[in-house]
């Protein structure tokens, strides 16, 4: 993680601040698209895929949303997105103020902030129900809409979601540190002559439970998009806010506790945890499956904090048995209705 602007600068600024002309924009993948969607108050970058078979109208896949976790952005789901293009159809959306996506007008980083911004787009694409899947923080915010607005979640994929653990393992101090006020700052100071590569290399190693499957290129890739970002003034801001919404997630109670709510979601999910995670513990997949009340579950022994980037293709074909899961009992739960309405006795007229 890093910044050319010092965190702890006031919010306002750093939400109003317009990044470099040069920086605006990540890369964008053989295949893919980006764009902007504008809501009051909101403007979300989306990435997509660019399919050379039937026009968007007759499209008949099913709609997915991926969202992404802590300092990430809709790049982390580009491998994935990428398998599952024949099955569904798919956008990744920057969360408000990282990636593509600029601050949200109202600094709001909490994670019930960002599951709002995700159930506005849905609301506002015309898409739902989606196939909704979410990684670390994308996990908690997914929960969350999964819990309160069920009617736009047909299936939910948890890949390490950021559910309470407390306390964390000790592999996860160090970023939950960044709540702290001012230890953004003293990790600045720190870490000030560390090269773009050096840093790059510590978050790969943080969340990739084996950093050298990690390709030259991509690595390239991922220290060039480093470097863009924190050339933008409000990376930090983003950062530690959202580190502060989902310790202060950790600490609700009652029906807005984020186990409550995973307790409340109906969709069926998939819950996938790599055993080499040193951001949410392997051990958290037992309390999850059993939270969940229509849940599965793909244990990845060498897999990290970012299976669908480590594992791609065995992800998406758990995620693919889920969706054709859900689809088989949603199709005999109408033949079973309709089955009932036809052997239904008539009514005698009269009564």
């Amino acid at each position: 993680m890093s910044s050319t602007e010092q965190p702890g600068a006031p919010a306002s600024a750093a939400r109003t601040a317009a990044p470099h002309p040069s920086l605006t924009r990540s890369r964008v993948g053989e295949q893919e698209t980006l764009r902007t969607v504008s809501l009051p108050g909101l403007t979300l970058a989306v990435r997509g895929r660019r399919d050379d078979g039937e026009a968007p109208e007759k499209d008949s896949r099913p709609a997915a949303l991926y969202v992404h976790g802590l300092g990430g952005s809709s790049l982390n789901w580009s491998a994935l997105m990428r398998q599952l293009a024949p099955d569904v159809r798919g956008e990744a959306i920057d969360l408000p103020g990282f990636g593509d996506s600029p601050p949200p007008d109202n600094g709001d980083y909490s994670v019930s902030g960002h599951a709002r911004a995700v159930i506005r787009y849905l609301d506002s694409c015309g898409h739902a129900p989606v196939h909704l899947l979410g990684n670390s923080l994308g996990g908690a915010v997914t929960t969350r809409v999964a819990a309160v607005r069920p009617d736009l979640v047909r299936t939910l994929t948890l890949v390490s979601p950021a559910l309470p653990e407390i306390p964390p393992q000790r592999t996860a101090w160090p970023t939950a540190m960044l709540a702290i006020p001012g230890i953004a700052s003293l990790f600045c100071r720190l870490t000030r002559d560390w090269p773009a590569e050096r840093r790059t290399g510590g978050v790969l190693g943080l969340c990739y439970g084996d950093p050298a499957r990690v390709s030259p290129e991509d690595f390239a890739a991922a220290v060039e998009e480093y470097a863009r970002r924190a050339e933008l003034p409000y990376f930090w801001d983003a950062m530690v806010r959202s580190t502060r919404g989902i310790v202060d997630a950790y600490t609700l109670s009652g029906q807005h506790a984020l186990w409550r709510q995973a307790e409340r979601v109906l969709a069926p999910t998939l819950l996938v945890y790599g055993g080499r995670d040193q951001l949410v513990a392997f051990r958290m997949a037992r309390r999850a499956s059993a939270a969940f009340r229509d849940s599965r579950l793909l244990t990845l022994p060498d897999a990290g904090h970012v299976a669908m980037m480590e594992y791609p293709q065995i992800v998406a074909g758990a995620v693919r048995e889920l969706i054709d899961d859900a689809d088989t009992a949603t199709q005999r739960s109408d033949d079973s209705a309709a089955g009932a309405g036809r052997q239904a006795p008539a009514t005698p007229e009269g009564d």
